[in-house]
């Protein structure tokens, strides 16, 4: 099969998120939300990358369980599994499969380079480090290329990712032969990078030890209201724009990306206003937009019949995708063919 004949009318999409903890607003609106608006747009695909979770020790319960409150969340938040496939990567056996191909074509250097495997392992014996977690850029290619995806929408932090998925498109392209289409990024432009609340100029994290650092998407209105009410800021009274501080922009931030209004509207709004009223504030529009996110969610924990019935479709529906790409990697490369009598 050639490849143009693998690229659909429409741009195919994919993203996907670890299971790891639970999906916090950083999350919605630097990602999640995002993919919600675009999907119509495009033939898109949304995974839940529960493979890349385990390079590093995840409690097997846990795990299970982050895995349905990750995909129960992908459709709360407004995924239509009538129109885009909604699964978990391990329903595939593609992406590892594909992943040890690119394995073999992919140079150790280009790896060693990745910022974030340092970042992982900066505090870890090496004895300790998995070599899953240095090969994890591999298996992100691959999960792109599986199903040759166009666009890919991605957060900054993954955009060094994203330009290794297409060294090795382009590596094995010219080793094997035209097989894999060259993914773009794209980036959100408001509410790319929210930050955390205890400490704003560090990125919000599921990963964060602090109580206080992150707004999770299921988190309760009353606790929401403390957290903000927590939220650093600086010695002053209010809000200035000429001079502002961390903590006090990501609050902007945040309330911006959940309303949607103009850099003028919200100087004209919050110019001059006590950090206590604008914590109120941003509180008040964050539990507003997750409340309905959060009444289909526990609609899909009550019944995971239900949950598991809309990922299981969409890994029968993508399912062909993911085969006959490997089918033209494994020709490409020369392994074993089965013979059709």
């Amino acid at each position: 099969m050639a490849v143009s004949s693998m690229i659909t009318a429409r741009p195919r999409i994919f993203s996907g998120m670890q299971p790891t903890g639970t999906l916090h607003i950083g999350n919605y609106l630097g990602a999640l939300r995002n993919w919600t608006e675009i999907q119509y747009e495009f033939e898109p695909i949304f995974c839940v990358v529960d493979q890349h979770a385990i390079t590093l020790y995840q409690d097997p319960k846990e795990l299970r369980e982050a895995i349905d409150r990750t995909a129960a969340l992908y459709v709360a938040a407004g995924i239509d599994p009538q129109h885009c496939a909604v699964f978990v990567q391990s329903q595939i056996p593609g992406h590892v499969e594909l992943s040890w191909i690119f394995t073999c074509v992919t140079p150790m250097g280009w790896l060693s380079r990745m910022t974030q495997f340092k970042a992982k392992t900066q505090s870890k014996k090496e004895e300790s480090i998995g070599s899953g977690l240095f090969c994890y850029p591999v298996l992100m290619a691959a999960d792109i290329l599986l199903y040759q995806a166009q666009i890919v929408p991605v957060g900054e932090d993954q955009s060094q990712h994203l330009e290794l998925t297409r060294d090795i498109a382009a590596r094995f392209n010219s080793l094997y032969g035209e097989t894999f289409v060259m993914p773009a990024t794209r980036l959100p432009a408001v509410g790319a990078r929210i930050m955390g609340l205890d400490d704003p100029t560090q990125k919000m994290s599921k990963s964060s030890t602090n109580p206080n650092h992150a707004v999770s998407m299921v988190e309760e209105p009353k606790r929401i209201q403390k957290l903000f009410a927590r939220a650093v800021t600086d010695s002053k009274s209010g809000v200035d724009f000429d001079d502002m501080a961390d903590g006090v922009r990501n609050l902007l931030n945040i309330y911006q990306a959940f309303s949607g209004d103009s850099n003028d509207a919200i100087r004209s709004e919050f110019e001059g206003m006590r950090y206590g009223d604008l914590k109120k504030r941003v509180a008040e529009i964050t539990i507003a937009k997750l409340e309905p996110i959060q009444a289909r969610y526990h609609e899909l924990m009550d019944d995971r019949a239900e949950l598991h019935h809309i990922l299981e479709l969409s890994a029968e529906r993508i399912a062909p995708i993911a085969e006959e790409t490997v089918k033209l990697a494994k020709q490409r490369t020369g392994l074993f063919e089965k013979t059709v009598r």
